[in-house]
């Protein structure tokens, strides 16, 4: 996302449109890639609701959210594409709230990676990471990207 600063990230949260919603997709490929063809969309809301509920010490990727709202509203799968944006968009409302505030920093990528999208990028996760506990270990040489070491011993579980 860019011009973060003059965005109002919890009109963002707050907008539904027309979610929740499940949709039937007819690509094979995706169906394939996917596992089924009942695609669920979450409002961004939901997403902060999920992502609060994550204790101290504990971690969260975005997959394990996807497939509790899939399970959870009769799915196969949902939306990769909305879960990443709806995920930073609660990221950004936290930190333009007062109070309320959601942990987002506990929320991680596949495989235990860092999000750069959240406010401050992955220094800033990084930092409130390791200040609960996690340690925070470097990949790569020219693409560096940064994970939560042994990010499965900590994983939060929804269910």
């Amino acid at each position: 996302m860019a011009n973060e600063q003059s965005k109002d990230f919890n009109a963002m949260l707050h907008n539904s449109k027309d979610m929740p919603k499940v949709q039937r997709i007819t690509d094979e490929k995706s169906i394939e890639k996917y596992g089924g063809e009942r695609m669920y969309f979450a409002p961004p809301i939901d997403y902060d609701r999920v992502m609060k509920t994550v204790p101290l010490g504990k971690v969260i990727t975005v997959g394990q959210i996807r497939d509790y709202f899939a399970k959870t509203n009769n799915a196969d799968f949902t939306d990769p594409i909305t879960a990443g944006i709806f995920v930073s968009i609660a990221a950004w409302a936290s930190e333009q709230r007062d109070n309320d505030k959601t942990p987002y920093w506990r929320t991680l990528k596949a495989g235990g990676e860092l999000n750069p999208k959240y406010p401050g990028g992955v220094e800033v996760q990084k930092e409130k990471l390791e200040a609960e506990g996690h340690i925070v270990i470097q990949r790569g040489r020219s693409n560096i990207r940064y994970y939560v070491k042994n990010y499965q011993d900590s994983l939060y579980c929804l269910f």
